[in-house]
């Protein structure tokens, strides 16, 4: 087939231009096994000449020149086949034999990346001391330390000859033809059957190819996690990507597409390849050198704008790409995180515990309380319920100042602010509570933060530098500088218009820049935020700052590691095990991307370590693959656009972030479910029945007030704390959780033993936005079970202050019940046990009505009919639930 133009260029120059894909690489030749192979079975010496023949020919292929040969590698599950041109042309499963390399597209074993560009590798040749020499058209030569272990393979950069222009050596992309599940967080694609991915064993090698800022950012793509039930419309394929929703201001607003086609993209460490299936990567950055990004870390349109992307001169910092490494492993999926401990122990990799198990392991998945308003009853409610870490969420964000750590915060008890934060942490540590607030990570607010004002740090994020031209004095307003720079570009990429200069130590506001020499700033306010004017020579570097999306500023990769220190202190001190990090896009604003993750949180974790503490559980406002080892928990948003334990379904921003966590080996989560006084006890057993289901994590919001309205507040506690017990007794198996994901189904559990539980399905017949006439509507019941006692609740659904005189049912017996109450909005008539009342908003009981003799509901179809008593009113909806519960089957 003859070659375009650009194809020819591709294969001279072997330079993959990204975004197209290297060329593949079609040579065939023979396997070399590297010593410490011993999976192979012995045979039988063949007989006379043919054993001469195999031993002249094994003589000569392992004489050969190792430029010629190929490597194989093996691991516990998987082979994998590196050509004598240093690229992967095979990864094979050793348990079922399938090739999980897209035929004819191998990937490169190790790229180098300069100037935009990739540089392939041409020739791989093995040493005598096992290393392998990758060469490359650019002249370099990369040695590498490969390593067969058990469960994984390990890549290790030992070398890299003429590295001057080398911005990052690149870890694939590593082609497979698997596409169910894309792990983009931590560079790992799986389907039911296998997994395949890398882990970084530096925190310089990051996840994903090296882009600006080293980071990717959000958008929706098109993805069917089964096309059978979930087909594609004609209008849509595979791999066709989209605009999130949202104008930058409500984090709800981003999470727009309810299909379960459409597919959340978090990050870039794992791709959908619609041709072939999926690719992986990771990357290590020259870091010691300084670079002008653009970065897009939200996609178009975010802030009204065609584009939010701004330009950021990143400042170096120590650390390069000599030494990078990479665990890869290919396994069963069901061997993936227990292959992925492995390697985090194998390789000294962060690995938190709790009580005794590693962070990531399922088991250890426990939903965590929430807390708001006075603090009296919050032990007594986590004991009663097993719940065993707490954030407060009710004093507010905390934002960090090293100077006056805990900015005037204090515990309310017995009505009054008089517990100081640390002597209340240590209350709840005596206690087996862990204990946190709820912080925004990294923002330094001005009127909050000494490091901004009135002494600003030389340690704050820059976005622009350049030098006076003139000098100026104090009361000057005129400032002329060497260039124009980006300074024209108003505020950061958040789309927060916040443009502040920074010069000695004082901040100055300013409003663009002139676009002809003598280049000077716009508008400009000097003292700004309260610091002191000063005078400057020509020639003084002036400085934007990166500002936040609270019109505040962060640090830089200096300061920072100040303040992991400082928080780690910060939260021994305070008898803290817990912390929720909000705004943990203050990692990126300094442009290090994933290195800047990790940096921090290891950087917080030894210094809790070095000031006292054991476990400390840490959320926060999103995973990366930076913050992956680290983060237990990532209960973000809440309430129905996560997950409705009453109306049984997913929230879109709960199914894009299950799919997104999921996949990569992390919990899925329902968010902040506050507990409403008007829960019935299965909507309470549900959400605890669906997170087993899922191994979902979340944060029960509670508070004083709300839960003693509840008339079922007993009967939830205690079924509560059943549901826990089973959950610590790990009694579900797999196919018991995949019947508690059933949407079409609540549960009820009762314990019959110290290990042994009864677990009944309930189906809820639910009709909402019922109109209030006095016609009313026969509405069809359906009761899959046996014949048993009818239990109902309608629920008045209308402004507090409208009031209506009653109601008239005819329930499925064909029984009439009048209700002659007054009813106001939220109030409840209820059926349960054999006894008929009105309740308040809580379900409390105001006043019972006789009922003649006892209420059934049969098996199968029936009739519930609800009417006005005496007028209708157009204000008024309301809601009927009639569950009916099966037989219980033993657990």
């Amino acid at each position: 087939m003859k070659k375009t133009g650009n194809e020819a260029a591709i294969q001279e120059k072997k330079v993959w231009i990204y975004p197209s894909r290297p060329p593949a690489d079609r040579g065939r030749v023979p396997f070399l096994v590297l010593p410490g192979d011993r999976t192979r079975k012995k045979s039988k010496k063949p007989a006379g000449g043919a054993a001469a023949v195999l031993v002249l020919l094994a003589v000569l292929l392992y004489s050969a020149p190792a430029a010629a040969q190929a490597i194989r590698l093996q691991t516990q599950y998987a082979t994998v086949t590196i050509s004598n041109k240093g690229w992967i042309t095979s990864i094979k499963s050793r348990g079922s034999g399938r090739e999980y390399c897209p035929a004819g597209q191998p990937s490169a074993l190790m790229s180098l990346y300069s100037n935009r560009q990739y540089i392939l590798p041409e020739a791989a040749k093995r040493e005598k001391n096992g290393r392998l020499v990758l060469s490359y058209p650019n002249g370099s030569r990369a040695t590498l330390q490969l390593e067969q272990k058990q469960p994984y393979l390990k890549f290790k950069l030992i070398e890299l000859t003429q590295r001057d222009h080398i911005d990052n050596i690149v870890w694939g992309p590593y082609k497979t033809i698997i596409s169910k599940k894309i792990g983009d967080l931590i560079s790992v694609v799986r389907n039911d059957d296998f997994a395949i991915g890398m882990l970084g064993l530096d925190d310089n090698t990051t996840s994903g190819p090296p882009t600006e800022g080293d980071m990717s950012f959000m958008y929706y793509y098109i993805h069917s996690p089964d096309p059978q039930k979930y087909p594609l419309p004609p209008h849509l394929k595979e791999g066709q990507t989209f605009s999130i929703g949202g104008d930058g201001i409500s984090d709800v607003a981003f999470y727009s597409q309810p299909e379960e086609y459409f597919r959340m993209n978090y990050g870039n460490g794992a791709q959908l390849e619609p041709a072939f299936g999926s690719s992986i990567c990771m990357h290590s950055r020259n870091r010691l050198k300084e670079q002008m990004i653009r970065f897009p870390y939200y996609p178009d349109n975010i802030d009204g704008k065609a584009n939010s992307a701004r330009y950021q001169l990143v400042t170096p910092t120590n650390a390069g790409y000599i030494g990078s490494s990479i665990a890869f492993y290919a396994c069963p999926d069901m061997q993936g995180l227990n292959t992925i401990e492995k390697v985090v122990l194998a390789e000294g990799l962060p690995h938190p515990t709790i009580d005794g198990k590693w962070i990531k392991d399922p088991a250890a998945y426990r939903p965590d309380m929430a807390w708001w308003g006075p603090h009296d009853s919050l032990a007594s409610y986590a004991r009663q319920l097993k719940l065993t870490s707490v954030q407060d969420e009710g004093l507010g964000e905390y934002y960090p100042d090293r100077v006056q750590p805990w900015d005037g915060k204090r515990i309310t008890l017995n009505g009054k602010r008089d517990i100081p934060v640390p002597q209340f942490g240590k209350m709840m540590q005596q206690q087996g509570i862990r204990y946190g607030l709820h912080t925004l990570c990294e923002f330094l607010q001005p009127g909050r933060n000494r490091d901004v004002a009135p002494v600003p740090s030389d340690s704050l994020a820059i976005m622009q530098r350049t030098v006076l031209t003139k000098d100026i004095g104090r009361e000057d307003t005129v400032i002329t500088v060497a260039d124009t720079a980006y300074f024209n570009e108003f505020g950061g990429w958040e789309g927060n218009h916040t443009n502040v200069l920074k010069i000695g130590k004082e901040l100055i506001e300013y409003d663009g820049i002139t676009r002809t020499a003598p280049y000077t700033f716009l508008k400009i306010k000097r003292g700004f935020h309260g610091t002191a004017r000063g005078s400057y020579k020509a020639g003084t570097t002036i400085v934007k700052l990166q500002p936040n999306c609270y019109h505040g500023f962060a640090p830089d990769m200096n300061l920072q590691d100040e303040y992991a220190g400082f928080y780690g202190k910060w939260l021994a001190d305070g008898g803290m095990d817990y912390i929720d990090f909000d705004g943990l896009e203050s990692c990126v604003y300094q442009g290090h991307g994933q290195y800047s993750f990790k940096r921090f949180f290891r950087g917080l974790f030894d210094s809790y370590q070095r000031n006292g503490g054991r476990y400390l559980r840490v959320m926060g406002s999103a995973i990366q693959e930076g913050s992956w080892h680290y983060m237990s928990v990532c209960n973000v948003g809440g309430g129905d656009h996560m997950f409705s334990p009453v109306l049984n379904k997913w929230g879109i921003e709960g199914k894009d972030m299950r799919y997104v966590f999921e996949s990569s080996y992390f919990p899925a989560t329902f968010g902040i479910q506050s507990y409403q006084a008007d829960w019935s006890l299965y909507d309470a057993e549900n959400l605890q029945a669906k997170s087993i289901g899922w191994d979902a994590t979340y944060m029960l919001g509670l508070s004083q007030q709300t839960v003693e309205a509840s008339a079922e507040k007993k009967a939830i506690f205690s079924a509560y704390r059943t549901w826990e017990n089973a959950r610590a007794a790990a009694v579900f198996t797999k196919a018991h959780k995949e019947k508690l994901k059933d949407l079409d189904y609540k549960f009820h559990l009762e314990q019959t033993g110290a290990r042994s539980f009864l677990l009944y399905p309930v189906k809820e017949n639910r009709f909402r936005d019922l109109a209030y006439t006095v016609n009313g509507a026969a509405l069809p019941l359906q009761n899959v079970f046996e014949a048993q006692p009818l239990e109902f609740s309608i629920k008045m659904n209308m402004p507090k202050e409208v009031t209506v005189e009653g109601l008239k049912m005819i329930t499925p017996g064909g029984q009439e019940l009048t209700v002659n109450k007054t009813l106001s909005g939220g109030q409840y008539i209820i059926y349960k046990n054999g006894q008929l009342y009105h309740a308040d908003r809580g379900r409390k009981l105001l006043d019972i009505i006789p009922v003649n003799e006892p209420l059934q509901i049969s098996r199968g179809e029936g009739r519930f009919k609800i009417s006005a008593l005496h007028a209708g009113s157009e204000k008024v909806k309301m809601e009927l639930v009639v569950p009916v519960i099966g037989k219980p089957e033993k657990i």
